[in-house]
């Protein structure tokens, strides 16, 4: 193996080993027999117990699901239609505005949302507030997806439906939507996944009332980093890994149906 190879393998391993040995840690101490983490003390299931009989816990995560699922649902909407018209009528100003979202630092876009909500709508901070703010941030995500799905299409496709008759909601249903389909679900799961973990954002837009699932572990460990945290997050870490799983599956079938497609 020649010398620079072995050094970027070195240097390849030391950085997954920075990225994955601590996440490999909080996962191992979920399980361990200690009310602190500072030693090993045993195998056990009991934090798992804990948690699960932890209501505040458990209504945490409840309105956690209930917020992802709302703005996923609308981020993909939104996303879709945004890819759509940025695809098909060229506009300049339309990809910086759902692309600037992506790009602005979460901090910056959470004050904005918060001031917006205040000043601007007069709106009592709560489970909508984050919903909407949320859905904002995660509606590019869903555009590029959808986007990219639709620079990789044979454009003579749709030409042919026009031919033939179809209408542009023809067109779409019978077509566009079904090529898009994996798109689609990939930017949903996406959206999910960046929605359930998300602090920053959520932080300056929940004002005060129902617990959210990243809030609440926030305010665990500023005691102390015990076992149930370790469990929490070993169970959020498990979800988002599922979900990034899931996501990149239907990606690499949209790769598929690229190399399938009649030209």
């Amino acid at each position: 193996m020649p010398l620079r190879h072995f050094f970027l393998w070195i240097i390849s391993l030391l950085v997954y080993a920075f990225l994955y040995i601590p996440l490999i840690i909080v996962v191992v101490f979920s399980f361990n027999d200690s009310k602190l983490n500072a030693e090993w003390a045993g195998f056990t299931f009991h934090w798992y117990k804990v948690l699960f009989n932890n209501h505040e816990m458990l209504l945490a995560a409840r309105n956690s699901l209930i917020i992802a699922v709302s703005a996923s649902i609308l981020a993909t909407i939104l996303g879709t239609m945004a890819g759509l018209a940025i695809h098909r009528y060229q506009l300049k100003f339309l990809p910086f505005l759902a692309f600037t979202p992506v790009a602005m630092p979460e901090i910056l876009l959470g004050v904005s949302l918060l001031l917006f909500f205040l000043q601007v709508l007069n709106l009592t901070l709560g489970m909508l507030s984050i919903i909407i703010a949320h859905t904002t941030f995660c509606i590019g995500f869903v555009t590029i997806i959808v986007r990219a799905r639709l620079q990789g299409m044979d454009e003579s496709i749709f030409e042919a439906a026009r031919d033939l008759g179809a209408t542009p909601w023809q067109t779409f249903r019978h077509i566009t939507l079904p090529l898009i389909r994996s798109a689609i679900i990939a930017g949903a799961l996406m959206s999910f996944t960046l929605s359930i973990d998300d602090f920053v954002i959520t932080f300056f837009t929940k004002g005060v009332g129902e617990p959210i699932l990243p809030i609440q572990i926030y305010t665990m460990i500023k005691v102390a980093v015990t076992p149930e945290v370790n469990a929490i997050s070993t169970l959020l870490m498990l979800l988002t890994l599922t979900l990034i799983i899931i996501a990149t599956r239907f990606d690499t079938s949209m790769l598929k149906g690229d190399s399938k497609q009649p030209r």
